[in-house]
């Protein structure tokens, strides 16, 4: 299994849903890998703590000054370097000797670390779907120039990843997304009305962080895996395909020119993707749960609502017009997605003001890393203190 050689990994997002996951498959296969850097961008600092304990990285990022004075006193015996903020995080993901990064910040916090880590040559365990989405274009001709491997995280795309033959390509047909349908699957648009983040965010099958939950409750996470499918596997938006799966049992499907369909089933469990990007091209027996077909017993499919959930129908919008309205969507959604979070507006407002903000902005054709993430910050604001003012209860 994997050569006698330890592949070093710099966990960018350590104490988040996919972190934690990662380094349960670090802990399968302790001698084949070694977490070399980790970065934290959230406030779980004595999360963070015990994983430095018992990962002992080199390198370590935190959010900032703070912080990472209150962790160098913690380990002033152990040889560490301990940064901060943005710089800390590309610096993490540079590292020398690193052999894979594992981009699994949430937001578009994720895309500058990201495009770094391709600079400098690493191989990249997507799991940080807003990098491609904002800066698709930027990242793959990066990812061509480098030659690095992207390997998409997401189970979605993972599947794609498994299912899609590059010598088949020119008979692809379409790629098909499958889509639990969230917890809200079913619900009248009345019923929709008064939702709660709380119950927002129970999904059904998959467990996450809040934010990705929020976006599979208002279908917004399936558009975002849209325009990331388009990048991937540069094809067009008319042929992905989106179908509503609620066992999540079917991760995605592609679907060829003769009729073929070919589909990637498996357990709903995310480390199951994240241990084939970071075995790949390998697949290394675990011991997680196998599939029992006699219990699912039945799997069904179904068209999405559009009507109850708009967001997918912006997302291919966006995707559609390219440019920065992508980056424009992301940014808004994110902004949107706290502030429903933080009990300000309500659950159909999210995509009402991601319309807003894309309709009122200008297009720009090629956009550059800086239009980008300016773009981003203004969205941001806009969407908080323009166009979410006349919302906030």
């Amino acid at each position: 299994m994997g050569g006698l050689m330890q592949k070093k990994i710099a966990l960018l997002g350590s104490t988040g849903s996919i972190g934690l996951q990662t380094l349960q498959v670090v802990d399968m296969f302790p001698e084949q890998f070694k977490v070399a850097a980790i970065t934290s961008g959230g406030n779980r600092v004595d999360l963070l703590e015990k994983q430095i304990t018992k990962y002992n990285p080199q390198v370590v990022s935190v959010t900032n000054e703070e912080c990472a004075k209150k962790i160098k006193g913690k380990f002033a015996s152990r040889q560490i370097k301990i940064l901060s903020g943005l710089e800390g995080v590309v610096e993490a993901a540079v590292m020398k000797g690193v052999d894979i990064v594992v981009a699994a910040i949430s937001g578009a916090a994720g895309l500058v670390p990201t495009l770094a880590a391709i600079k400098s040559g690493k191989d990249i365990a997507l799991a940080n779907k807003e990098t491609l989405v904002a800066a698709g274009g930027l990242v793959m001709e990066e990812v061509r120039k480098n030659g690095v491997n992207l390997l998409p995280v997401d189970s979605e795309h993972s599947a794609v990843f498994q299912c899609f033959a590059p010598e088949h390509a020119g008979t692809v047909a379409s790629i098909v997304l499958t889509a639990s349908g969230g917890p809200f699957r079913g619900y009248s648009l009345d019923a929709l009305k008064n939702v709660t983040p709380e119950e927002a965010i129970k999904h059904p099958n998959w467990s996450m962080g809040s934010k990705i939950s929020i976006d599979s409750a208002t279908l917004m996470n399936k558009g975002l895996e849209v325009i990331e499918a388009h990048w991937l596997f540069g094809i067009d938006y008319s042929r992905i395909e989106v179908v509503v799966h609620p066992q999540s049992i079917i991760h995605s499907m592609v679907r060829y020119g003769d009729g073929s369909i070919l589909a990637h089933l498996g357990y709903p469990d995310m480390r199951i993707p994240i241990q084939f990007a970071l075995t790949y091209p390998e697949r290394w027996v675990n011991t997680l749960e196998q599939l029992d077909f006699a219990q699912i017993g039945t799997l069904t499919f179904e068209k999405p609502d559009l009507q109850k959930f708009p967001s997918l129908e912006l997302a291919y919008c966006a995707g559609e017009e390219g440019g920065i309205m992508p980056a424009i969507l992301n940014a808004a959604n994110e902004a949107a997605v706290e502030m429903f979070l933080k009990g300000q507006i309500k659950f159909l407002q999210i995509p009402r003001l991601v319309e807003t903000a894309l309709a009122k902005s200008k297009q720009i054709t090629n956009p550059s890393l800086e239009d980008i993430l300016e773009a981003d910050k203004v969205i941001r604001m806009e969407i908080k203190n323009v166009y979410g003012k006349g919302l906030i209860n």
